[in-house]
């Protein structure tokens, strides 16, 4: 069962480590990481809510992404957590404002965390891609949607997610002069970033909307 407390320090041991790295790596970045002072990834909500606010947010804008989450928030009295999603129907999740789709997610994700389905206290000592291939197993989460939960609740240092279309254009603008970027494109100006890609991602996430990083 997924434990309902959240333990994460308020800045990651590696966070001024990798930005003096990428300083020296990425002329981009020499501008972009002292332009958001002290600011960082922040401390992450339950396994539970940030794999639900990432569902919510697939496929669609930041400001609706973060407008259902708001509904969801209110309608849990806090945070969401897998015992009140369940106390809920599909029905009413969608009077909520969730599609059909996105609903049954949410309900398919509550019945792992509540039961014995996933035991996050093991992720702490697994490889990325073993975390990556147990998560894709729930039906709603995809590659995208475990690399963000990589990123924004275990905060691992080096996770690129190509997948992810707010990289994509953050790298097209501030790298390709807006001009569409391929993932190719995109792979090769990350290679300076190893092994710290999470963080490069976080800064330009960060720089096209602060609502990129509200996982």
């Amino acid at each position: 069962m997924l434990s309902t407390s959240s333990i994460s320090p308020v800045r990651p041991d590696y966070w001024n480590e990798a930005c003096e790295h990428l300083i020296k790596r990425d002329r981009i970045l020499r501008k972009l990481i002292p332009a958001y002072g002290d600011e960082c990834i922040q401390p992450c909500h339950t396994p539970f809510a940030t794999l639900s606010r990432i569902i919510v947010g697939q496929q669609i804008s930041l400001a609706l992404g973060r407008s259902l989450w708001m509904r969801l928030t209110d309608a849990c009295g806090g945070v969401p957590t897998a015992h009140c999603m369940l106390s809920y129907d599909e029905d009413t999740l969608r009077e909520l404002g969730l599609s059909r789709r996105k609903a049954q997610y949410i309900l398919e994700l509550a019945r792992h965390c509540a039961g014995p389905g996933i035991d996050a206290s093991r992720w702490a000592h697994m490889e990325d891609a073993a975390i990556v291939a147990e998560l894709c197993a729930i039906r709603g989460v995809g590659r995208w949607t475990a690399e963000m939960f990589l990123i924004f609740n275990l905060r691992r240092p080096n996770i690129l997610p190509l997948d992810d279309a707010a990289l994509l254009r953050a790298i097209s603008h501030h790298y390709f002069s807006g001009e569409p970027v391929s993932r190719f494109e995109a792979r090769e100006v990350a290679q300076a970033w190893a092994p710290w890609r999470t963080v490069a991602s976080w800064y330009l996430w960060r720089s096209m909307d602060a609502a990129a990083v509200e996982y």
